[in-house]
């Protein structure tokens, strides 16, 4: 049994710290917000995650697992310290550093015995360096210590399976000891574990999040083309992801990537590329092909209703920006909602974990406690996200409740011919639609 501290409970930081305890090692979970480790040790989760809050709980009864706010209380005997705090995006797009910082200072003033401090955030290329000047010049006394890049990478909505299943374990340091003693840590998970120094880690976690994040953007800029020729995406998807070069995953077009990696991983490296002097074209295209989704589905939406949304109202079947989960960060949800607002509609909203979350975000909207209630003398409604919830609606019940059957299905998630069978005013995203 090792003996783990993790410094943040957010999403990163509290499926790390149980899963690490499932696994059988002694972890104190540390985080600064009072009130939410309060809520921890009640057993009441800071966020919606499938299966987390049975998670923990097995893991706090049998004593592997427990919350604190004290530095002091969470490294006694802590043989590695994970940092797993925000790095939110700063006003040009950098990556927010403040609480890694803050983080660090706390772990080099209160650790007693040798350490080995492990970044889980994802940070900009070079943070694992800067960290370890900071613990060695914070330090009240000298103690050993070394610093590990090991990134994250799960996804929100099946984090505890990404975790404990991982395609593979990246871990990056210039101490091949301390690089070895997390790989042991990691054995459990049988996935392939990849060794190399700490800036060859760190940009393999914004690598792939920006490849992934391109992969998206690509299939939605192929499906207005589809949109515009008649061809339909879905099946060019599907086609294109039989070559294993390629791959089906990431080719759903829609409204595009949100959430609290993709934005930020994206911008962050398009950032740290212009610092250098470099002109990240791809990135910077794929950010404005993403944001333009989001306008196209207002704009889709006031097409079907002849033109102008002012005086009507719209509903918005997900708010979350993926479905298990109650995330609101960058979701398309939030933009969608603003232009209707400012083209004059009013917006009613419903999401099955969101929407608590949501009221604060958007004040202008409505939001119901069901998709039939929100749906009620709305003109027309769009899907936002992909619950399986709303692929099992009772669409003869919806229609009757619309005051016109106007449905922009921004994830595809309805057969086109079934809905236009059943008298809908319906459009999907680059479904094949007659041309001139």
């Amino acid at each position: 049994m090792k003996q783990i501290c993790v410094v943040g409970v957010g999403y990163v930081g509290l499926v790390t710290a149980a899963c690490f305890a499932d696994l059988g090692n002694r972890v104190i979970a540390l985080d600064v917000n009072e009130q939410r480790v309060e809520n921890l040790k009640k057993g009441i989760m800071p966020i919606y995650e499938p299966g987390l809050e049975e998670l923990v709980a097995r893991n706090v009864k049998a004593g592997r697992i427990s919350f604190t706010t004290s530095y002091k209380d969470a490294l006694k005997g802590a043989e590695y310290a994970f940092i797993a705090v925000g790095t939110p995006s700063g006003v040009n797009g950098e990556a927010d550093l403040q609480y890694v910082a803050a983080a660090a200072t706390s772990i080099a003033k209160n650790m007693t015995a040798p350490l080995i401090i492990i970044n889980k955030s994802t940070v900009p290329i070079g943070t694992g360096d800067w960290v370890a000047d900071i613990v060695k010049d914070a330090q009240p006394k000298p103690i050993e210590f070394s610093v590990v890049s090991c990134p994250e990478f799960l996804r929100e909505g099946s984090a505890i399976g990404d975790f404990l299943s991982p395609h593979r374990t990246v871990i990056g340091s210039l101490d091949k000891e301390a690089a070895n003693k997390v790989a042991q840590l990691h054995l459990p998970l049988r996935a392939p574990i990849l060794i190399t120094d700490l800036r060859t880690a760190e940009m393999i976690k914004y690598a792939s999040n920006a490849f992934l994040a391109t992969k998206i953007s690509f299939i939605n800029e192929v499906a207005e083309i589809c949109e515009a020729l008649g061809a339909d995406v879905k099946e060019v998807a599907a086609g294109m992801g039989y070559d294993a070069r390629i791959n089906r995953h990431f080719l759903d077009a829609g409204l595009g990537w949100g959430g609290s990696c993709f934005p930020k991983d994206v911008q962050a490296l398009a950032y740290m590329a212009k610092e250098k002097g470099l002109n990240p074209k791809i990135l910077e295209g794929v950010m404005e092909i993403n944001y333009e989704r989001r306008k196209g589905a207002v704009k889709h939406t006031e097409a079907l209703l002849g033109g102008s949304l002012k005086g009507k109202t719209v509903g918005l079947l997900g708010l979350a920006f993926k479905p298990n989960t109650d995330d609101m960060r960058d979701a398309p949800s939030i933009d969608i909602a603003q232009e209707l607002n400012a083209a004059g509609a009013k917006v009613h909203g419903y999401d099955p974990v969101a929407i608590n979350v949501a009221r604060s975000i958007l004040p202008a909207v409505e939001f119901f406690d069901n998709p039939y209630k929100m749906a009620q003398d709305c003109d027309a409604l769009i899907v936002v996200t992909e619950w399986n919830e709303f692929k099992q609606l009772d669409l003869d019940k919806l229609k009757s409740l619309l005051k016109k059957p106007v449905i922009f299905d921004g994830r595809n998630i309805y057969d086109p011919a079934m809905m236009k069978a059943m008298g809908f005013i319906y459009r999907g995203v680059g479904r094949g639609y007659d041309v001139d």
